[in-house]
């Protein structure tokens, strides 16, 4: 039995080491991010600013022309109709845009602004106006002599209103995305090009990759985008479907400026199709795409040749909507995914089985601009800060009764 004193030593002892500072990187958690696109390289980087240890895993690279983060731009705007979820996400992602651009000067939002054209009196119109106001963000209603007059460069035919949003722009989609990760390095983080074994087999808090090495974590995130269906073909499977996205690049005139940001903003055609486009675009030319949902595609081993008929439905388009483009000569054309969720929400939750293991995806095509925001939701989770959304939850998918897609362009 311990005598008095010993008793009262120990305490003592036990009290003053109470008192020393911890190790903070023994107590730093390790954290393993799959994806380097939009959503885990922020999320990544986050991580490593709230102090955890953090391994970036990607296949191909940040911005590579197989993922859904690749090419050249991204629009970004806070118009989400009545799903006020998103406006309020996307607000939240602009102000980290900026904060980022002025902290590393590097330009990567453009703020043109984002016209919308409604080919009828849509209720997406009037519930994305009621949310734009109710949360503070400049919205216009611009009658269609004020559009006529402010855009020549646009035949207006066929549109009933026009709304303008002026603090939406677009995005430089791939060198964002590399540059997230040269922040991710430069700020602690550490960045390795492998890719994990598909389908992934889940043995505790760790992940095999291909080439047979196991990495080891506290906890790991998969924002793999079109590659969750296969990675996790039980709990994800057809909740993720990647889709065939033709994007199409047309030149203007020499010298002409009218398509350019300083004189045209990133425009919506929301009619029987939503057809969207972003002037200037890095100076890749004037970008045409349809939103819609293209047929399912293999993101890995799809062949992304150019469309005829996708190019023949843009150039009939741009005939119509900008007639001085009529002989615009085609400059580029690309082919990316959506990976798209049945209600078009994300995901962002738990492995059902591994509760260290976080499934984050389902972009719909609308994922890219909200980036910055998912990087801090998901951070908070991983780190114990936060629950899921149920909106954003796996278990909605045996749920009778989804939500309508959404109809927006990315």
């Amino acid at each position: 039995m311990l005598s008095r004193r010993e008793v009262l030593k120990a305490s003592v002892a036990a009290a003053s080491s109470a008192l020393l500072p911890r190790n903070p990187a023994a107590q730093s958690p390790r954290v393993v991010v799959i994806g380097a696109g939009a959503f885990g390289g922020w999320t990544a980087l986050e991580l490593v600013r709230r102090g955890a240890r953090v391994t970036l895993v990607d296949a191909w690279g940040p911005g590579n022309g197989r993922a859904s983060s690749g090419g050249e731009t991204r629009v970004i705007r806070t118009t989400y109709g009545a799903r006020t979820i998103y406006t309020r996400m996307a607000k939240r992602a602009l102000e980290l845009w900026r904060a980022h651009d002025k902290r590393f000067g590097r330009g990567f939002f453009k703020n043109t602004g984002a016209l919308w054209m409604f080919g009828k009196d849509d209720p997406f119109r009037t519930a994305s106006m009621a949310a734009l106001r109710t949360e503070r963000i400049p919205v216009q209603d611009l009658s269609l002599t004020e559009a006529r007059r402010n855009y020549p460069q646009i035949d207006f035919s066929g549109i009933s209103s026009v709304l303008f949003e002026p603090e939406a722009g677009y995005l430089l989609a791939r060198r964002a995305c590399e540059h997230v990760v040269e922040c991710v390095v430069a700020e602690g983080g550490e960045y390795r090009q492998a890719a994990v074994a598909s389908p992934v087999v889940m043995i505790g808090s760790s992940v095999r990759l291909s080439n047979g090495e196991t990495l080891v974590a506290d906890a790991l995130v998969f924002a793999c985008g079109p590659w969750l269906s296969s990675l996790f073909p039980t709990v994800v499977g057809k909740n993720i479907t990647p889709t065939r996205q033709d994007v199409f690049y047309f030149g203007t005139p020499p010298g002409d400026t009218r398509f350019l940001d300083d004189a045209l903003p990133v425009w919506v055609d929301f009619g029987e199709r939503l057809i969207y486009g972003i002037p200037g675009n890095a100076n890749r030319g004037f970008k045409i795409a349809d939103d819609s949902s293209g047929p399912p595609f293999d993101p890995t081993n799809g062949q992304r040749d150019l469309s005829p008929d996708g190019l023949k439905a843009a150039r009939d388009f741009l005939v119509r909507r900008f007639p001085a483009l009529r002989s615009a000569p085609l400059v580029g054309s690309e082919v990316c995914q959506y990976e798209s969720s049945p209600d078009t929400n994300y995901i962002v939750d738990r492995h059902p089985q591994a509760s260290s293991v976080w499934i984050v995806g389902g972009g719909s095509g609308h994922g890219f601009k909200m980036g910055p925001a998912m990087g801090e939701l998901v951070a908070s989770l991983v780190l114990g800060d936060g629950k899921p959304d149920p909106v954003f939850s796996l278990t909605r998918f045996s749920r009778a009764g989804k939500a309508s897609p959404l109809e927006e362009p990315s």
